[in-house]
């Protein structure tokens, strides 16, 4: 019964706190990753806040960097350090949703970056993230342009 309505209270929560947003890159505060270093969750394995004058504009939203050499991989493979599904919520993908995700659920797996909706959220993706990821992988094509 508990594992039911926990549940039923992240499915609820994902609804209720999904902005509606059609751009394919997760945008809060006019960037994407709330204008956290996409690169630095690589390279120094930690959220690290970008600055508004190193900053690159891909995929129609703007991408922050905490240092030149990291705005410079970043331009020259974006992909590599984008994170998966354009930043929404992995598990919310795997769902058949878009939903936001807060800096501090993110995850690299086998060199791919990951945010969830919240902690909570995260602690359920990572039960069986494996399934997960292949779920949110077939689910993001047809939600990429979706509101």
């Amino acid at each position: 019964m508990k594992k039911t309505i926990t549940t039923a209270v992240l499915a609820l929560g994902l609804l209720m706190g999904a902005k509606a947003q059609k751009s394919a890159v997760y945008i809060a505060d006019g960037k994407a990753i709330k204008g956290y270093d996409p690169v630095a969750f690589f390279t120094q394995s930690r959220a690290v806040k970008g600055q508004d004058s190193l900053h690159y504009e891909w995929q129609g939203a703007t991408w922050c960097f905490a240092s030149r050499k990291n705005l410079e991989s970043f331009t020259a493979d974006p992909e590599k350090y984008a994170p998966q599904y354009g930043g929404y919520c992995a598990y919310g993908t795997a769902q058949g949703h878009k939903a936001p995700t807060q800096v501090d659920t993110w995850s690299v797996i086998d060199g791919k970056l990951y945010f969830n909706y919240n902690l909570k959220v995260k602690e359920s993706w990572s039960k069986d993230r494996a399934t997960m990821i292949q779920k949110a992988d077939q689910n993001w094509p047809a939600l990429k342009d979706k509101e």
